[in-house]
Formats: C-alpha cells, structure tokens, sequence
C-alpha cells in the first residue's frame, strides 16, 4: 500500500525524524541532537523546518518538548540562542497530542489534546485540513501513521555518530517493508544529512528482476 492512497487528501503528512547513522534517536549520556547540532541546521529548524505545520506527537514527547521550551525561555537555561529560539518557537505553532493520560486543557500553547484513536484522527485531519501536518519525535505515533499509509514523506536529518553501546530508541523496530523514492538533499554545516523520501508500503521483499 503506497502512503498516497486513492483516499481523498486536502492535506500532506510527513514523518520527520532525527537519527543516528545506526538508527536511534537518542543516546545514553549525549546531550540532545548528540551535541553535533550547528547554527545552519537550527536557523533551518526554526525556519523552513517549521513551515506552517501542525505538528503531532504523543504524551511522553509532549512533556519533553514542552518542559524544554519552557526552560529555553527562562533566564540562563543554559541553551545557545539558537537552540533556545527552535525550541520557544515552538509555543507559538499548532500542536496536537494524542493521549489517554493527560488531562485537558493541555498547559504548553496552542496545544490541543486528542484522546482517541491516533490513526483514525489523522486521517480524518488529513481529509479535512488545509494546513501541513509532521510528527514531532514520537517514535510510536510515527510508526502507526505510516503502517496506515497516511505518510505523504519520510524526513531523516542523519546525525554523524554512531552509538552501537549507548543508543536508544530504536527507530526501525515493528516497521513494515518500505519503499523510499528520495525526493529531497542537502547537508548541513559540513556534518548533517537530510534526506526526504515518499514512502511506499511493501507487502514483502520486492520480487528478483
């Protein structure tokens, strides 16, 4: 099943994700962005990489993201100006967040909160919107979405590090077969990848030629 479906679709979906060459988002005992972000990929995330999204994510990324804008708006948090401006930027943008846990109304900014069923929200927000959506982190959320086929693009900003000891949360794990036609490239401050795909769901490996 390709992520652009014969279903009717006002509004585009994208899968964007931060990753270690071997596949994680994270690990033990790294600063955030494993400490190898630079001033050309945060004047991007705080321009082009924002856009005009709404952005979607799940509980836990939630409290992440929202406690670290909050610190980055204080006085002496310790963040660069230009992490601290990507990070408080993102009170000001759109954000939906699916959860059973939290309680509304939700305490971070233009922030809406969405108890049900994720995928079928999606979709639904997808049928009927005009705005751009991406996933913020939420490494499960983004998995589901493209399981479903409601990804429209899978977007990897590739992180020069390898943490085979220390890495965490695997990216790939419970993903189905895809697909990847690359769509977009470009390199950040000598050392970041980002590569942009359309996703496409395979049944299984595709067949000899």
């Amino acid at each position: 099943m390709g992520a652009n479906s014969s279903e009717a679709s006002s509004a585009e979906l994208m899968v964007d994700l931060i990753i270690s060459l071997d596949g994680y988002a994270s690990a033990e005992g790294w600063p955030g962005w494993w400490g190898l972000e630079g001033p050309e990929y945060l004047a991007w995330l705080e321009g082009e990489g924002k856009k005009e999204y709404t952005f979607l994510m799940g509980a836990n990324t939630y409290r992440l993201m929202s406690s670290m804008s909050g610190e980055a708006a204080a006085e002496g948090s310790g963040f660069s100006k230009e992490e601290g401006a990507s990070l408080t930027g993102l009170a000001a943008v759109p954000k939906v967040v699916f959860s059973s846990s939290l309680q509304a109304p939700l305490a971070w900014a233009n922030s809406e909160l969405v108890a049900g069923d994720a995928v079928e929200a999606v979709r639904e927000m997808k049928r009927t919107g005009t705005r751009p959506l991406s996933t913020l982190g939420s490494l499960s959320l983004s998995r589901s979405l493209l399981a479903a086929g409601l990804v429209d693009r899978f977007r990897l900003v590739v992180f020069p590090v390898i943490t085979g000891r220390t890495g965490r949360e695997r990216i790939y794990d419970g993903y189905p077969d895809v697909s990847l036609e690359m769509v977009d490239s470009r390199t950040f401050d000598g050392r970041l990848q980002l590569l942009e795909y359309v996703p496409t769901i395979l049944n299984g490996p595709p067949s000899d030629r």
